[in-house]
Order: C-alpha cells, then structure tokens, then sequence
C-alpha cells in the first residue's frame, strides 16, 4: 500500500492556473492560482487551510472536489485518482465529498423549502424508492443538525443565519459523505453564532467520523476546530504542522506575521508595537522568482530572492523556507 492510499484525500504537487483574455494591448495572462501544492487529510481530521484573500485556498477545496479541474497534478481519494474517473465513477464518488459554502443564505434556493433542498441530492443519487423514505430520512438530518422536524415546509428566508447554515450543513451529510470541504463556513455569521455551529460541526465529527478541509481566515477559529493547519501564501504552502506547533512556535516568517496580526485580549499587550509587512502583495499574474515571500519577508537573503525553496518535512512538519525559525 501506497503513502497516498493510507490518507483518505492525498493531494499531490497540484498546479492550477487561470487564462485571462484581454488584459493591456489585449495580450491574454496567466493567473497562478495554485502552485505545486501537496498535502494530505486523514479520516476524522481536521486540515484547516489559512491564508490572506487571494492566495489560493478556495481553489484548492475546489479542486478537491472537481469543482474546477486542475492544470497539473493529482488528487486521490482514498487511492483512487479522481482526474482518471469518468462522468459515472466521478458521479459516484461525489457521494463522499460534500461542502458547506460560506453565505449561508446564497447557498440555498429561495425557491426551495428546507424539504427541496436537503431532500435534492437523496433524490439526484436516488437513494430512497419513495417519497415517505426521503422524507424520514430529512426530518431525521434537520433533528441532527439542530433544527426541528416540523420546519421542514419552511423557506430559506423564514430561518436566521444560523438556522441556513444548519439547513446547508444537513444538505451536506445527506449522503454520508467522508469528506466536507468547509470554506468559511462561520465567517458571515454572529460570534455567538459561531460558535453554535463550531460545536455542531466538531460534534457531528466524533458521531460520524468526518474529515474535514476547513477553510478560514479566522485563526481563533482555526485553532479551536483544527488537528493540523496548512498555510499559504500566493499559491504556495508555507507551512503544515500540528495546529498546537503552529500556534506555539511557527517556523515560516509568514506565519509568525499571520499570528502576530491576532488581536491581543490582554490591554496591555495592544500598546505593544507590532511588525508589519513591508511593501506590496505581489501579484498571482506575475509572481516574484525565487520564494514569493521575499518581496514582504524581514528574514529574506539573497539565496530568497533567486532559489524556490522546496517543502521540507521533519517530524510530520512541513516548512518550505531557506531559514525556518530564524
């Protein structure tokens, strides 16, 4: 057996990039999106995936999922390449990979009641033969997320923030899947809120033993859902550790900025003067050689600006930097 075949998704040197036509003197560019990004998430884990707007991380839960196909590289499912499965096989491994969308509200048809939508994918997949069947499965999905049996003939609009979200989250589970991609799942709701659906989130984990790939930019979020974190910048994994090494002792300058940006509960410790980035997000069109961190990175040497480091692992961490820790 393979390393790919013993972790439920392994994701293998993905490239995904981006034509856009027109541009200046109506020369077409490349947007590098994604670049040669490689991880992997086991059954029952968390792989909470941080990182400015921009940087990828969206695209990756996308690729994962063969929402948007990639340029370059692989993406296993429990061994199984999923670029290599036709439209059947892909139809049937969907089964077990679901997502949860960040707005709440767009995510569900206005159109629909609570019953449409969580029943949709039951009927698409035809897993129950009558209506009595997919009906009792989706009052028993409401009970799980929270929600009662008794709205199921309500609308989206009829529901709080919190309750869509509780709607999209039973819609997500209703064909047992193994893997949820989570793309900001919280961030458009009340803190009170969040942490409501935090707790069912981790709940339904133990019960069901999910895998979850959490995308956030909260990393107070981050580190009370997280096994492990991934972070990136431009395209590029930074760094993947466990969420506790992260926190305590970040090895990548960009994660120590992305902790020290945190705001500081203690009074006294917010007069302190924080380190800014210095100069300007490069950009994803044209992306600086060497590590695209050497633009912003205080650490930065002349090996930086002309030698790409590669992902190094040591002890189940990853780092990809020519002077981690330093």
């Amino acid at each position: 057996m393979t390393a790919a075949e013993t972790h439920l998704v392994s994701v293998e040197h993905v490239v995904k990039e981006f034509r856009l036509s027109g541009g200046f003197r109506g020369e077409s560019q490349i947007v590098h999106a994604v670049s040669d990004v490689s991880f992997y998430i086991d059954e029952g884990e968390t792989l909470a995936m941080v990182g400015e707007s921009g940087c990828g991380k969206s695209t990756v839960g996308r690729l994962i999922l063969r929402l948007a196909e990639p340029t370059g590289g692989t993406v296993r499912l429990e061994g199984r390449d999923l670029g290599a499965l036709d439209k059947t096989q892909m139809r049937e491994a969907r089964r077990a990979m679901q997502i949860i969308f960040q707005d709440p509200y767009a995510s569900l048809n206005p159109r629909m009641n609570v019953y449409m939508i969580i029943a949709e994918p039951l009927i698409a997949h035809k897993i129950y033969n009558t209506r009595a069947e997919t009906e009792n499965r989706v009052r028993e999905l409401m009970s799980l997320v929270g929600l009662r049996p008794e709205q199921i003939n309500r609308y989206p609009h009829q529901f709080s923030g919190g309750q869509r979200q509780r709607i999209g989250i039973a819609r997500a589970l209703a064909l047992n899947p193994k893997l949820i991609v989570c793309d900001e799942p919280v961030s458009a709701l009340d803190v009170s809120i969040q942490a409501q659906i935090l707790n069912l989130l981790c709940d339904l984990q133990r019960g069901l033993r999910l895998a979850y790939l959490f995308i956030s930019h909260d990393l107070s979020v981050v580190r009370y859902i997280s096994d492990r974190v991934c972070v990136m910048f431009l395209g590029k994994v930074c760094e993947i550790a466990k969420t506790e090494e992260i926190f305590e002792k970040p090895m990548h300058p960009y994660t120590r900025f992305l902790l020290e940006a945190l705001p500081k509960p203690n009074p006294h410790a917010r007069k302190e003067k924080k380190a800014l980035l210095a100069g300007e997000m490069p950009s994803p069109v044209n992306p600086p050689p060497g590590c695209r961190f050497h633009t912003r990175c205080p650490k930065a040497g002349e090996i930086c600006r002309i030698d790409e480091p590669k992902p190094m692992e040591n002890g189940g961490r990853t780092v990809a930097c020519h002077f981690p820790g330093a």
